[in-house]
């Protein structure tokens, strides 16, 4: 079963305290002897019954609710739970979000526990190099540079496939149709497969120059942009998938476009080393974001936004963090000088992983986590936004899944 670790505040005084300091006595006037004596009885009578709660439950052999004692001694403040998931998919485990359940797929297989910690499917397949990518509940694991890949939800495997060449990366959009790069000998170099969501293949790119680092689908599974690497920079070429052709092609000559994403409404952004471009369907290109005087350090697109971490050159870990609209509006900004080891967004938040905790921001990037409510997580090295304001904190020995509380305030 999963650990369960809770911290909580306390309020500045007890309501009972209060509410006796505002009694009178007969007499028309306190009695500074009552507001003494009554709170301490109060106290004492509070202590036996927490005295009697801890022995009868440990005669009995049942496990302590500490959620029960703090509900007693403490305040309005949210508590912070964590849950402690026993992963054992082997090493090199990376993580994702089943729409609330946790997904881990390594070099053993892959595995999910829902959201309250119970194993609903395990798979047992060799990867060396695993990776994943989810969407709405589903998920897609596969082993790069080898040929293993699984498609599936919390409950199970929804396809299965061995592709002939070796993987380079695959990405699964909302509904559930996925898209594979691979790299096959002969003469062609690159080969983008579509699949629909029983896996059956609907569209092939085959790329004669150049390498296909990534590729993604609409959220209507109308489209398809594939980044290829050529020796004269990088380019994006939109394919509509009732043609052989592309529609149109953007291109950044001498320059490097490190991802492409489909965002919620449809919408192409490319991310290069300096600057967010949206692109529409015939592969015009314009600049949403500059950034060309920093240095990226970690871009998510999430639903109706997208953030990104920005770092000075050249100090330390001096930088700020930037979330804006899909059209490119600005909707917050927060400086920042820890090393954010990981970002990634959930449903209208951000989790922030830093080498001292973790913290949620909502889409302007207010915190609605208190200060030292977050349980230990040292060595953690990544983050995944799961539901309801929770996240999961990994390393390569550990993964806990902490919820929180937002404030009245949010």
């Amino acid at each position: 079963m999963p650990k369960e670790h809770i911290t909580s505040g306390g309020s500045d005084e007890p309501e009972e305290h209060k509410a006796l300091e505002e009694n009178e006595s007969p007499k028309g006037r306190s009695s500074p002897g009552r507001k003494r004596r009554l709170p301490g009885a109060l106290f004492s009578l509070i202590s036996i019954a927490v005295l009697s709660y801890i022995a009868i439950t440990l005669i009995s052999g049942r496990n302590l609710d500490f959620s029960m004692l703090t509900g007693l001694f403490g305040g309005n403040t949210p508590a912070v739970t964590a849950q402690e998931f026993d992963f054992d998919v082997g090493s090199s485990r990376v993580f994702a979000d089943l729409g609330g359940s946790v997904a881990a797929a390594g070099t053993f297989g892959i595995q999910v526990f829902d959201a309250g910690g119970t194993e609903t499917q395990r798979e047992s397949f060799r990867m060396a190099t695993p990776a994943i990518d989810s969407s709405s509940g589903r998920a897609v694991a596969f082993d790069i540079g080898g040929t293993a890949l699984y498609v599936f939800s919390e409950k199970q495997i929804t396809a299965s496939l061995t592709v002939k060449g070796a993987i380079i990366s695959a990405s699964i959009n909302r509904n559930g149709w996925f898209c594979v790069c691979s790299q096959e000998d002969g003469a062609y170099l690159s080969i983008v497969t579509v699949y629909n969501n029983t896996g059956t293949d609907v569209y092939k790119v085959s790329l004669a120059s150049g390498y296909a680092a990534s590729a993604a689908l609409s959220p209507d599974n109308k489209r398809l942009a594939v980044l290829n690497l050529k020796d004269s920079g990088s380019e994006v070429s939109i394919y509509d998938l009732s043609r052989e052709t592309p529609d149109g092609a953007f291109e950044l000559p001498g320059g490097l476009i490190l991802d492409v994403r489909f965002l919620q409404e449809s919408k192409l952004v490319a991310v290069t080393s300096e600057s967010l471009i949206a692109i529409d369907a015939v592969g015009n290109g314009a600049v949403l974001y500059d950034f060309s005087g920093m240095r990226l350090g970690g871009f998510v697109p999430g639903n109706g936004f997208i953030a990104l971490y920005l770092l000075d050159y050249g100090v330390g870990y001096s930088g700020r963090l930037v979330t804006l609209g899909e059209d490119g509006s600005p909707l917050g900004e927060l400086a920042t000088d820890k090393e954010i080891v990981s970002m990634s967004s959930g449903e209208g938040f951000l989790a922030v992983l830093q080498s001292d905790g973790i913290s949620l921001f909502d889409t302007e990037l207010n915190g609605f986590t208190a200060d030292g409510n977050s349980p230990s997580i040292a060595g953690a090295t990544k983050t995944v936004s799961l539901s309801e304001d929770s996240a999961l904190a990994a390393s390569d020995h550990f993964a806990i899944v902490i919820r929180f509380e937002r404030s009245a305030n949010h």
